[in-house]
């Protein structure tokens, strides 16, 4: 089981310099992600690690890795959020920036975040929601949000394929597993 690497890249990004990328692997109906963040993590800003991490909305307005995860033939796709504090949240929308709704077939999403000497850890296993668990294909977008404390919110991606920084563009999602 050898994990697929892949590297995100900043969107007119102005804060200090950042490394951002990683490896998913899949084994049947379960993805492992590993991202790791590397640079000043001083200059960002990073939530401590909450006593108790739970399911929450608006993660994405601060730090926060994100995957997108769809089947290529279907205009459904569902995103996961991912705080560096272990709050987490995985929606279902029916299409293009549609309908976007917690999936209630999750219910937790334990994963581990780790600062290292050499930057941040986030290692997570997902348990496929049950209608992207059979053995079918999967295009994957994977993307972060990284706010520095000075400046703006930085957007970053395998690709940004239009003008705008926009995660849920399906040119984005450019992983195949």
């Amino acid at each position: 089981m050898s994990g697929q690497p892949f590297t995100l890249m900043p969107f007119a990004w102005s804060g200090p310099p950042l490394a951002l990328g990683g490896t998913v692997v899949r084994s049947g109906s379960r993805l492992l992600f590993e991202y790791m963040l590397q640079g000043p993590l001083e200059q960002l800003c990073l939530a401590p690690p909450a006593a108790t991490p739970e399911r929450r909305d608006g993660l994405w307005q601060t730090t926060c890795l994100e995957a997108f995860l769809a089947l290529p033939a279907s205009s459904a796709y569902w995103e996961i959020n991912l705080s560096p504090a272990g709050h987490w949240n995985i929606y279902r929308l029916e299409a293009y920036r549609q309908g976007l709704t917690p999936d209630p077939a999750m219910t937790a999403l334990p994963f581990a975040v780790t600062r290292e000497d050499d930057g941040l850890r986030l290692v997570v296993k997902l348990e496929l929601p049950p209608a992207l668990a059979a053995d079918q294909p999967l295009a994957l977008g994977l993307a972060a949000v990284i706010e520095p404390h000075q400046g703006a919110l930085g957007y970053w991606a395998l690709a940004h394929p239009g003008p705008e920084p926009d995660f849920h563009h399906r040119d984005g999602f450019l992983l195949r597993l």
